[in-house]
């Protein structure tokens, strides 16, 4: 199968595009400049290059392909990409990116079809994950909270703050579950999910979901500083985060059951605490 992917070059896409050409698919990948054309030449894909604003690339690009799968992210402008990728590949499969946090507080263990309660960072995903399912064969894939590799989100605001101040943060009691996924099994989720059912969703997490300070009392062992946390509230969280700290303050539990049964899809990565002490 011929594959056009977006965000190639990026943590998800990286792996993803390992994935894809492991299992002998050929991958077209949007390259905006020449350093991200030289990173998916390297991986073994084809740049196409473009960047998100430029709508007949994308329609061009997917209209080349057997299948589409949209990693990288543009927020407001996402319907627009969407559409014009949809009406490029036509009878092939779209396969979209969203993510677990637009369900809010899960309040015990969910599935895909709990009721959604986002935060305000992530309350635009609505409006086009409804568009999106309602056209052709897409599938959109909601990813928990990303690790292994380069961490992403969680080095970005837990674990370098906490080197530079010499305890990991976690927000309120840390109680809080967070629903995790390794890099690696979320890239195998994209390259079974090409051959889902049209309108089918899934969430793309473990199963594991440890709680906030679990994880930060890991991350801290991987940091080298010796078990120390620190708690913030919700407010100061908030001052030195920005909107995304009302996200990591939700308490979430998801399980991956639809996946396992409709797509044989398993984790092979199921022990986060692990890995975050590894560093």
């Amino acid at each position: 199968m011929k594959v056009f992917i977006t965000g190639a070059s990026g943590y998800i896409g990286k792996t993803t595009v390992a994935a894809l050409l492991h299992h002998e698919h050929a991958v077209e990948a949007l390259a905006r400049t020449d350093t991200s054309a030289a990173t998916v030449s390297e991986a073994g894909a084809t740049p196409a290059s473009g960047g998100l604003s430029d709508l007949d690339v994308l329609t061009s690009a997917a209209s080349r392909a057997d299948a589409v799968i949209h990693l990288a992210q543009a927020d407001s402008a996402e319907s627009d990409l969407a559409t014009a990728m949809q009406d490029g590949v036509g009878a092939g499969t779209y396969v979209h990116t969203g993510g677990t946090w637009v369900y809010g507080d899960t309040n015990g263990i969910a599935d895909e079809d709990a009721a959604w309660n986002p935060p305000a960072i992530v309350a635009w995903r609505k409006e086009v994950e409804d568009q999106v399912l309602s056209r052709g064969r897409s599938v959109v894939i909601r990813p928990g909270l990303l690790y292994g590799g380069q961490n992403r989100l969680i080095d970005i605001f837990f674990t370098r703050p906490g080197k530079e101040s010499g305890a990991i943060p976690y927000i309120g009691d840390g109680t809080n579950h967070w629903s995790l996924v390794h890099v690696d099994d979320l890239a195998n989720l994209y390259v079974v999910a090409l051959n889902a059912q049209a309108g089918s969703v899934y969430v793309g997490v473990d199963g594991v979901d440890p709680t906030a300070h679990e994880i930060a009392t890991a991350l801290s062992h991987g940091a080298s500083l010796e078990g120390k946390t620190a708690s913030l509230s919700l407010d100061d969280a908030r001052t030195q985060m920005g909107p995304i700290a009302d996200a990591f303050a939700l308490d979430q539990q998801f399980t991956p059951a639809r996946g396992q049964t409709e797509l044989g899809w398993t984790s092979e990565h199921t022990d986060p605490l692990a890995v975050f002490a590894r560093g």
